[in-house]
């Protein structure tokens, strides 16, 4: 069995990517509706900050700051993508015999990929990548444009630009 090495940090401030199983699917997105009510249930439950989230058809990105006392991350990725499975309708899941064994619904990949941000250049990296995304794979020319994202909840804030990142050839630093 691997020994997958990560890192827990107590208050640690993540940056997450979260994939479909079937890459080829668009379940966040057409149920967007059931990924935000899970999303709230999984806030409530173990509270976290959403410093920025995209999400796109087959994955999102998301930077998390976990509350100053805690460092369990992976509960709060596995209530997400379990809240999640179990709103979306029975036809999605694709349950093969090596799902049955692991109890998973056959919706997600089982691993996520996660980093600690290490200081405010990486910080501005994985915020400046998760926005620019939906650019990056097509969906969208500007970042504007995409609605499955905090970006415009961070214009009102006054931290992006409405027009930052409109430009399809732009290469974000920190790319992945």
């Amino acid at each position: 069995m691997p020994n997958y090495r990560r890192d827990f940090t107590t208050g640690g401030l993540y940056f997450f990517t979260v994939v479909l199983k079937d890459r080829s699917q668009d379940y966040l997105i057409k149920y967007i509706n059931e990924f935000r009510q899970a999303y709230k249930i999984t806030q409530e439950r173990y509270p976290f900050e959403t410093v920025a989230i995209c999400i796109l058809p087959d994955h999102f990105h998301l930077l998390m700051q976990l509350p100053e006392n805690d460092s369990n991350y992976s509960v709060r990725i596995g209530f997400l993508k379990s809240q999640f499975s179990k709103l979306l309708p029975l036809q999605c899941r694709k349950v093969s015999e090596s799902d049955q064994k692991q109890g998973d619904a056959g919706i997600w990949q089982r691993r996520f990929w996660e980093h600690l941000i290490r200081n405010d250049e990486d910080l501005a990296n994985h915020w400046d990548y998760i926005y620019y995304n939906p650019v990056k794979h097509g969906y969208v020319q500007y970042v504007k444009e995409w609605q499955f994202s905090s970006f415009h909840r961070d214009v009102d804030k006054g931290i992006y630009p409405e027009d930052w990142g409109g430009c399809p050839d732009l290469i974000i630093k920190g790319e992945m």
